[in-house]
């Protein structure tokens, strides 16, 4: 099988029913943001944490799902789709790591550790795929909302993450001055 078909030489795309559509449509901006998140957490593992490591694998499979999810707009009840359990399960992880964490007492400048700055990085990127996927709800109907609010809580998650892998690299964190 050839990487390279052409078929989308001229600025279209397939999704996952067939339909050709531009590439610059919201449903192909806000999976191929997805996509970046998923690369930029792909870009921290390893961590050197095997707690941290697993849970962004799990995240990044969340991601595919995510991408899979806005790729098709007809979806079937066999076909991948973001369900409320990974919300949870996001929750829970920010719960869980949030206890070892000092409070969090004022805005925090992204960066610190490598890793650390490499989750903040995915962060940020997150808030912009969130932002695409408001905008094809409000394009299209039928869109998951779960996927969205996954997005939000991944942003979290990410922030979260972020915190921790600096404080457990000895990197204190740093505050805006005003």
């Amino acid at each position: 099988m050839k990487i390279y078909t052409g078929r989308g030489d001229e600025g279209q795309t397939d999704l996952r029913t067939m339909e050709r559509v531009s590439k610059a449509s919201e449903r192909i901006e806000a999976y191929g943001s997805a996509d970046e998140v998923n690369s930029l957490v792909g870009l921290a593992r390893p961590t050197g944490y095997d707690d941290i490591d697993d849970d962004l694998g799990a995240i990044q499979n969340h991601l595919h799902i995510v991408q899979a999810d806005f790729a098709n707009p007809e979806p079937d009840e066999d076909d991948p789709a973001v369900t409320a359990d990974h919300v949870e399960e996001l929750e829970a992880m920010i719960d869980r790591y949030d206890e070892e964490l000092d409070p969090l007492e004022s805005f925090i400048l992204p960066g610190g550790s490598s890793g650390g700055a490499r989750l903040h990085h995915a962060r940020s990127v997150c808030r912009r795929a969130e932002r695409r996927a408001v905008a094809l709800v409000g394009a299209e109907d039928g869109v998951n909302e779960s996927a969205v609010v996954y997005l939000n809580r991944l942003s979290d998650a990410l922030f979260t993450l972020a915190r921790l892998l600096n404080q457990r690299e000895g990197v204190p964190e740093e505050s805006p001055t005003y």
